[in-house]
């Protein structure tokens, strides 16, 4: 089938989470930039808890079957016993509280008189607490992007969470450096819309956040958790993990054709006659499984896993069934079974195949007294585990039936997305008790109104007009990471602020379109690379070469770099000699073409010279030297 958006009913709700740059965190003085300091080393094992309603969380729930032991790295110049949950939090940061008005009020969103901290249950590890602290500071308003207005659902200061450092062998890695961070979350109300009006909502809220002092800047600082539904779909999906407004509109069509495919799916089950998974349709097939030829099941054999089959009565052709491009049912689950540290699953839609017989699955068949009309799911585990992976795969058979499960997922490169954890549910949250009620007062509110920053067009328009460069490369920088330090360069250098502009705006994009990492360019190699030019030290030509060493990770700082890539700039001795040596050896050349020749060896110029002078500089001087060997022949 063909997906269109239009007819799929996708409605999408946009969370924003923008850091503050308050030099400290939300609960303590810690700073959580400054350089590492002595490191220390601790592990936790976080278990899920009831609410005060007496119930679980399914999140909580779903990690605590992971069984994850959690490694935490911390450093004494960016955390305390605070965020090591061994000390009570401090008192909320007054700057930080102050943002949030000023957030609030430039969206017309109605304060609070009083704002409660809540700690909302988190037990993947990113808290070492098992939970996050969170404030309501307003409800209600709205965002206008141009002619389109959307509510705001409500406004928050909350916490950032530690940095995830990776996974391995049932241990979770965190560094604390990033955990208290202070955070203002925006909630707006779902937008029914395409995915490009979408960015363009982001797009204005980001522009927003900008014009507010105290809002870090840089990669990083700001994400977007993305709550998508559709048309008969069963509930919203969160997605997690957005950084860049190009993923968002890719991320939205993906997912919205995702989950009408899985709609499609569940509509056409609604056709059969699908039973809930027993006991009696689980199967332990480890001593048959032995005598298959399959590499992957005698891997997991060796390494003492269980192989298990489940029955799905009624289920033949569903599993592999693509009612949409890379949409498939069995494609899901095999995603499900990877977070429980299963690597995947067989089903009878890919059988045979992977080692395993057509006579290895007609057994199989009969020993799990199946018809054609029949399916299954074989998935290999550690024993302590197959419980927890049988049960899930079971509950998203059933869930299969209805539509769209409410789950979060996980934005990955090329805009698609990969199943997370389960939703939370309201049993998440509920009242700190260490941390009194911050009073919100009238003066508080005036204070911020005063403090709403200026309309982006009078921004766009000033910033243009101060610099001297066009609106168009104004709006590229200041939607850009890279604003502060452009500042930086002017102040401190004499370069064109059309070149610094460009450069930051072009030149670091297009080598991030090659595959290279952006966040190994800091803001100080970038302003100490720009010194360099305005000294005489390297050419304009350089900087790309530069960049592209220290993006690719081949060098740490400039000086390494230049060195690495030979882009120290040549004295006008070295070049004339470099040109004059072009010139003996392409005699011929110039006696043939005569003026024409500059354009052959001007390429041949650059080549040797391209990083250690400028281009134009190579040029003017080559074509003097031509000119007086013309003159003279």
């Amino acid at each position: 089938m063909e997906f269109c958006f239009g007819d799929a009913g996708v409605r999408v709700g946009l969370e924003i989470h923008q850091q503050l740059d308050t030099g400290r965190k939300l609960f303590c003085s810690c700073s959580g930039t400054a350089p590492p300091g002595k490191m220390q080393q601790f592990t936790r094992k976080l278990r899920p808890v009831k609410s005060e309603m007496g119930r679980y969380d399914p999140a909580a729930i779903f990690e605590g079957n992971r069984d994850m032991e959690i490694l935490y790295h911390a450093d004494a110049n960016n955390s305390c016993l605070v965020e090591c949950d061994e000390e009570p939090p401090h008192a909320v940061d007054t700057n930080s509280k102050e943002i949030s008005l000023v957030v609030s009020a430039a969206l017309k969103s109605t304060i609070y008189e009083e704002v409660y901290t809540m700690r909302k249950t988190v037990i993947d590890g990113s808290n070492t607490s098992g939970f996050q602290r969170t404030m309501l500071v307003s409800r209600g308003g709205a965002l206008n992007v141009g002619d389109m207005s959307v509510g705001v659902q409500s406004i928050c200061l909350e916490e950032d969470s530690a940095r995830v450092l990776g996974e391995r062998d049932g241990i979770k890695e965190y560094n604390l450096d990033r955990l208290g961070i202070p955070l203002i979350e925006i909630a707006l109300e779902p937008i029914s819309g395409t995915p490009r009006q979408v960015r363009v909502a982001a797009e204005g809220l980001g522009r927003l956040l900008r014009g507010i002092k105290m809002v870090a800047r840089g990669i990083g600082t700001i994400r977007q958790d993305v709550n998508i539904s559709v048309k008969d779909g069963m509930g919203v999906v969160e997605i997690k993990g957005l950084q860049q407004l190009d993923q968002l509109e890719h991320v939205v069509e993906y997912e919205a054709r995702r989950q009408a495919g899985l709609v499609h799916i569940a509509k056409m089950l609604g056709e059969r006659d699908i039973k809930r998974i027993t006991d009696n349709d689980i199967f332990d097939i480890t001593s048959i499984a032995k005598k298959y030829q399959s590499k992957i099941i005698q891997k997991a054999i060796k390494q003492g896993h269980t192989i298990s089959c489940i029955r799905i009565r009624n289920f033949a052709g569903i599993l592999g069934y693509e009612p949409y491009e890379e949409i498939r049912l069995g494609r899901e689950i095999g995603q499900l079974v990877k977070y429980y540290g299963v690597g995947g699953i067989f089903h009878t839609d890919e059988l045979p195949n992977y080692g395993i017989t057509g006579e290895d699955v007609k057994l199989l068949y009969k020993h799990m007294d199946m018809t054609t009309q029949d399916a299954f799911i074989m998935v290999a585990a550690p024993a302590k585990k197959m419980a927890h992976v049988l049960d899930f795969i079971s509950d998203r058979i059933h869930t299969a039936t209805k539509g769209v499960p409410s789950e979060t997922r996980l934005a990955v490169p090329h805009g698609k997305t990969v199943f997370l954890r389960p939703r939370p549910g309201s049993s998440r949250m509920y009242p700190e008790t260490d941390i009194p009620p911050i009073i919100i007062s009238q003066d508080d509110i005036i204070k911020a109104e005063k403090n709403i920053p200026e309309p982006w067009e009078r921004i766009l328009s000033d910033t243009a007009s101060k610099y001297q460069i066009n609106i168009q490369l104004a709006e590229q920088l200041l939607d850009s990471d890279y604003m502060d330090v452009f500042t930086d360069i002017i102040k401190d250098t004499g370069v064109s602020p059309v070149f610094v502009a460009s450069t930051l705006c072009s030149t670091i994009t297009e080598l991030s379109r090659e595959g290279l990492n952006p966040k190994l360019l800091n803001n100080n190699i970038i302003l100490e690379t720009f010194k360099l030019l305005h000294s005489g030290t390297i050419s304009k030509e350089s900087i790309l070469i530069i960049f592209r060493d220290i993006m690719a990770g081949n060098s740490t700082d400039v000086h390494t770099a230049i060195q690495n890539t030979d882009t120290s700039s040549l004295s006008d001795t070295e070049i004339n000699n470099t040109l004059q040596r072009i010139i003996d050896e392409n005699s011929s050349l110039i006696q043939n073409q005569r003026e024409r020749a500059i354009r052959p060896l001007m390429g041949m110029a650059m080549s040797k010279l391209r990083g250690k002078a400028s281009g134009q500089k190579i040029n003017s001087t080559l074509v003097k030297m031509l000119n007086d060997i013309i003159h003279d022949i």
